[in-house]
């Protein structure tokens, strides 16, 4: 009886030691990724699925709704009823291309797909919020025949675009059906 004591107190304290080593790690990760400032992120951010795990929110049900974007954070917060209701990673503009900066409102223009012969880029669920179609919501870029640029997708989640701001398609497409015309979108 006493010899399965010890080793049940063996196992106990070997799961405890990894256990805090494998926390340990993954702080130390985090304070490395944190200390950089960097809003590159290692790892690819999902381009063809909806950034949450969890419903979209319900525009109708929302007292007040209104649309942020996040330049340092690469991130679009959906809010309404004085919270964030929904969170979407995007790509901003590059430097060289910046996303214009304020406060802006949804306007009439929107559309299924474009493409830009100049750019030699397009894409698919824009919504126009500035500019009367120069600078949009929409998807991850596509080419000439429509069909999405993995290269391009793959920059989700760092400044990438032209100065529009880039979702994944699902968001795009919830963004494109859901979101109406005057809605206010500050960006900072």
């Amino acid at each position: 009886m006493k010899f399965k004591n010890v080793i049940a107190l063996i196992f106990a304290s070997l799961f405890v030691v990894m256990a805090l080593v494998a926390a340990q790690h993954s702080f130390a990760i985090q304070k490395a990724s944190d200390s950089t400032g960097s809003t590159e992120s290692s790892a690819s951010v999902p381009w063809k699925a909806p950034s949450e795990n969890k419903a979209y929110p319900k525009w109708s049900e929302m007292r007040k709704p209104w649309i942020y974007v996040s330049l340092r954070q690469q991130k679009v917060y959906i809010r309404g009823n004085g919270k964030v209701q929904y969170v979407m990673n995007c790509s901003t503009g590059m430097p060289t291309s910046p996303t214009p900066t304020g406060t802006y409102h949804i306007q009439k223009e929107r559309g299924y797909s474009f493409y830009n012969a100049k750019s030699h880029e397009g894409a698919h669920y824009w919504v126009s919020w500035h500019d009367h179609g120069v600078y949009l919501f929409h998807s991850v870029p596509t080419n000439k025949a429509g069909k999405y640029v993995v290269s391009e997708a793959e920059k989700l989640g760092v400044p990438a675009s032209h100065g529009c701001v880039r979702l994944s398609i699902p968001d795009a497409k919830w963004m494109y059906k859901t979101v109406p015309f005057g809605t206010k979108v500050v960006i900072h």
